[in-house]
């Protein structure tokens, strides 16, 4: 089965769990931003968690499908055509061979999923299908989607049950978003009164690679970096400016800038549900209340998963 792009949308692009594996050669992870939302679209339409899928952000595309199939939207609400009827978020869906997906008003979030049975069809690079925008490989040729482009369907395995509906993993900010945060030990203590209890702002450059922040000046009497480290996803860089960075999917594999704080992983989701223009503020959280988070969040997604919604 094929897909054809009827209209892209401003940022479609192809994405699964990551590229994982290979940043010691300086290679990003990638991925889907919102992983919880992406494996809730693909659980819908029986596709295992690496399934590819379709990441829109802020704005959707028209998908015209060449045969009949079941298809699932999670993440950011939008206002979906199916047909030309109106269909909801979250809820496997489906259509006749030629039926046509459309995106319309944006209402929650930024980044929604799309997940068809079978899961999108294009070479691994490197392990994954995920489209690395910097390093232009991935996905469609290493792009987001254009008009006209055609996209593969592999052969569904699971079982999609259309109708059925999941709950969101979280509830998706409208507006901006508190974040938990690990403190680095090493980390300059005088930041923290400056990074806690404030709110901060993302910029219009932000992007897939990191959030840029304006708020107050994190910048430090000492501000060169120390030796280049492992830079997880949600790390909250501070360069000389003072204003800080939240790294995101696409970022680097290694950084020197000073790093007081990380997103902890329940909360990485939220964090990619943000849009530039909505605000951010980051609270303390201890390594017991993040694990504890991080297993209520699987939790809750597994219970969903096996039919009690």
């Amino acid at each position: 089965m094929m897909v054809r792009v009827v209209a892209p949308g401003p940022m479609t692009t192809v994405q699964d769990l990551g590229r994982w594996g290979h940043q010691a050669l300086g290679i990003p992870v990638s991925g889907a931003m919102d992983t919880w939302s992406h494996r809730a679209a693909n659980q819908l339409v029986g596709n295992p968690p690496e399934a590819a899928t379709l990441e829109v952000t802020l704005a959707g595309p028209t998908l015209e499908f060449s045969a009949g199939t079941t298809i699932a939207v999670g993440g950011a609400r939008f206002l979906l055509e199916v047909e030309g009827q109106a269909a909801p978020s979250g809820r496997a869906v489906s259509l006749s061979p030629g039926g046509r997906l459309a995106f319309g008003a944006l209402t929650a979030g930024a980044r929604a999923y799309v997940a068809v049975a079978g899961g999108f069809e294009l070479p691994r690079v490197f392990g994954s299908r995920s489209t690395d925008l910097a390093s232009h490989f991935g996905g469609l040729e290493g792009r987001p989607l254009r008009t006209g482009d055609s996209l593969n369907v592999g052969v569904a395995s699971g079982a999609a049950r259309p109708g059925r509906k999941l709950r969101p993993p979280f509830p998706l900010p409208r507006g901006g978003a508190v974040l938990r945060v690990l403190c680095q030990p090493e980390a300059d203590a005088s930041l923290y009164p400056r990074l806690f209890g404030q709110r901060f702002q993302l910029g219009p450059t932000s992007n897939r690679m990191g959030y840029r922040l304006s708020g107050p000046s994190l910048a430090s009497a000492d501000p060169a970096g120390g030796l280049s480290a492992a830079t997880p996803v949600g790390t909250i860089q501070v360069p000389p400016s003072g204003d800080p960075i939240l790294l995101m999917a696409d970022r680097q594999t290694t950084g020197g800038y000073p790093a007081p704080a990380t997103v902890i992983s329940a909360d990485i989701g939220v964090a990619a549900q943000l849009a530039p223009g909505d605000w951010v503020e980051f609270a303390p959280c201890s390594y017991a209340d993040a694990r504890a988070a991080l297993a209520a969040r699987e939790d809750a997604i597994r219970h969903q998963m096996n039919g009690a919604v």
